[in-house]
């Protein structure tokens, strides 16, 4: 009797979304000044200090630890690559004036990885330092999945955000695993992640759920 059975394609998952405790995953007028909005940066505020953070992001080698930074360290294991909506890129709209622009990470992005970016406006792709390539997607969400499936080569592909983004991916029941941390704050305007979802209809069940100090995190899973 054969074993060899089709492997499973690699899953999509989101890991440490936040939103405010009114539903908002980014605040109003994003600009080059507020990458999440005005306030936004709120609600990312449980995860600056840990362990993880400071080691991807700044490159240090301190930071706190326990269920936050354990959350953070998640957020890595097992991703080959990456999905961001075009606004979690930059703060550019329309046609790419040039390729001046190359994220809001500096010359080495967290990554380490191909990152597929969704846009209208088509751009070649470009390569950083560590690993991280920028592909732009022009043909849709199934596709962008389906490429980064590819060069994840088995391992999981990561849904970065924005908010639009993230709704899409769960209105069309693409999206196997979402880690949501909500912070102590509200926004009361910007992007709400909830507005019209319907996570119960779409087959969405709360797995998990840890409440920390600086967030509470909780798990849901697309059911089979």
């Amino acid at each position: 009797m054969s074993t060899n059975l089709p492997a499973e394609p690699a899953k999509l998952v989101i890991r440490c979304f936040s939103v405010s405790a009114d539903g908002y995953g980014a605040g109003s007028n994003q600009d080059i000044n507020n990458p999440i909005g005005v306030g936004g940066m709120a609600l990312h505020e449980w995860v600056f200090p840990t362990r993880t953070f400071q080691k991807t992001h700044l490159g240090k080698d301190d930071g706190t630890t326990g269920p936050d930074d354990d959350f953070a360290a998640h957020g890595y294991e097992n991703i080959g690559a990456w999905i961001l909506g075009r606004n979690m890129f930059g703060p550019v709209r329309g046609s790419w004036p040039d390729d001046s622009w190359k994220g809001w990470w500096g010359d080495e992005p967290p990554y380490h990885c191909p990152v597929f970016v969704l846009t209208h406006h088509p751009r070649p792709p470009i390569e950083m330092k560590g690993g991280t390539v920028f592909h732009f997607v022009t043909d849709g969400i199934e596709a962008a999945l389906q490429r980064a499936r590819q060069a994840a080569g088995g391992t999981d592909v990561r849904l970065g955000g924005g908010v639009a983004t993230v709704r899409q991916y769960l209105r069309a029941r693409l999206v196997d695993e979402l880690h949501i941390a909500i912070a102590p704050t509200l926004l009361g305007s910007g992007e709400n992640l909830f507005t019209d979802l319907d996570l119960v209809s779409l087959g969405y069940k709360h797995t998990e759920h840890v409440a920390t100090a600086n967030a509470t995190h909780l798990v849901l899973r697309k059911s089979s």
